[in-house]
């Protein structure tokens, strides 16, 4: 009888192993097992194969387990009835269940959740060799679970969502601390994972604010327009500005200058102007960038699905989407956004909801509409007059001018937390 209770608790010590290390293996933090490995750590290399191959870890972690478990209770009810006749099943139940549940789960799994990484590391070497030992019978259970799953019209659930994973910790760590560096930080790993969604027509600058150059004008005024200009490039059009013909680099021309050849005719204009770049607006800007790097080039015209001119991008506006406004000694100070003592926030309409959101933290759309202006007549159907209001996304809009048929400045007011999207 001693032999037997000494078995049984070896079997309750095995059973423990087995369930902290399910959780500790688990739960182990996937990109330091990874750095672990690139600095040549083994063990680390054998964490990430066994969670590889997740299912076969699990089947043997679950089917070592069971059989401890079940031998133990099988072993101590033997005992126990040999000493207190048949109640000895109530009583083996009870004392069984309570140690498997104390000393079996609760207390290895709290102390592989506390101690995931290091536990994981000890146990990755005896369970790879477990694995190995049990994959006969794991791999044939798994065949049965996957033949019943089918039968019962389930197949292979969805794959690890590894952006959306990635997210996730990004704003568990901002839970944590979401001041200073640290929400700058946040606001960039966001950026770079935005790039994948987000199309050149959302950042571009809209043809309306473009500085063109008509190249049948007089020479001076070109001229005098390339030199007074903030902007290095610049298009250049005939006739109309749909027919853009180049792209005038004010480099080149003061290059022509200093070497005296400063140019007289519009020929001269051509020769020195870049071939234009024309990109469609559907493009992400992650494709964009890739296309950038790979042409050396930083500047690209927008066109919609017509060929019609609506805009630049520059390699400056994908790189602010990740960093935030890049400002130079050139750069000309546009007002657009106005805070109010009240709460509320005035904006000009063609204010991008991407900088609102960025710069208050709030989450207006920005699927079917890039500016403030846009969203409103996205979700009013009309052009509202001013003084009109509307309600949506948690906030109030009014609109506060309109030129004509555009509407120029917006009142902007949150009627719910603008941290928590609107649900309508």
């Amino acid at each position: 009888m001693t032999i037997t209770i000494v078995v049984i608790f070896f079997l309750l010590m095995l059973s423990a192993f087995f369930s902290g290390s399910e959780t500790a293996l688990t739960a182990a933090s996937r990109p330091v097992m990874h750095h672990k490995e690139q600095d040549g750590d083994l063990r680390a290399g054998i964490v990430n194969r066994l969670r590889r191959y997740q299912e076969r870890l699990l089947g043997a972690i679950l089917l070592g387990n069971n059989m401890v478990n079940i031998l133990a209770s099988a072993l101590a009810t033997s005992v126990m009835i040999e000493l207190f006749g048949e109640n000895g099943v109530v009583y083996a139940t009870a004392v069984m269940t309570a140690l498997v549940l104390i000393f079996s789960e609760i207390l290895p799994k709290t102390y592989a959740l506390q101690h995931a990484d290091t536990m994981a590391l000890r146990v990755a070497r005896p369970m790879s060799i477990l694995v190995v030992l049990f994959a006969p019978v794991t791999q044939t259970i798994q065949v049965l679970v996957q033949a019943t799953l089918r039968l019962f019209g389930s197949g292979e659930g969805p794959g690890l969502d590894s952006e959306r994973e990635l997210r996730g910790a990004i704003e568990l760590h901002a839970d944590d601390v979401v001041v200073g560096d640290h929400h700058a930080e946040r606001t960039m790993l966001h950026g770079v994972l935005d790039l994948e969604d987000v199309g050149v027509w959302e950042i571009m600058v809209h043809r309306r604010k473009v500085q063109m150059i008509d190249i049948s004008r007089p020479m001076e005024e070109i001229l005098d327009t390339v030199l007074a200009s903030p902007h290095t490039r610049i298009p250049i059009y005939e006739k109309d500005p749909d027919n853009i013909v180049g792209v005038l680099h004010a480099r080149e021309v003061l290059k022509a200058i200093v070497r005296g050849a400063k140019p007289a005719t519009a020929e001269d204009v051509r020769e020195l102007s870049a071939e234009p770049w024309f990109i469609p607006d559907s493009t992400t800007l992650a494709d964009q960038l890739k296309a950038f790097k790979e042409r050396h080039e930083h500047f690209a015209i927008v066109v919609d699905e017509y060929g019609a001119f609506e805009g630049v991008v520059s390699l400056e506006d994908i790189l602010e989407e990740i960093v935030g406004d890049i400002s130079d000694e050139t750069d000309v100070e546009v007002v657009g956004v106005h805070p109010q003592s009240d709460g509320s926030v005035i904006v000009r309409g063609d204010v991008t909801i991407r900088d609102l959101n960025r710069r208050f933290g709030w989450r207006l759309p920005d699927e079917e509409a890039a500016t403030v202006a846009g969203l409103l007549l996205y979700e009013t159907r009309r052009i509202p007059d001013v003084g009109q209001q509307f309600r949506f996304h948690g906030f109030e809009f009014e609109v506060l001018r309109r030129i004509r048929n555009q509407i120029t400045r917006v009142r902007l007011r949150a009627v719910v937390d603008p941290a928590v999207e609107a649900q309508e």
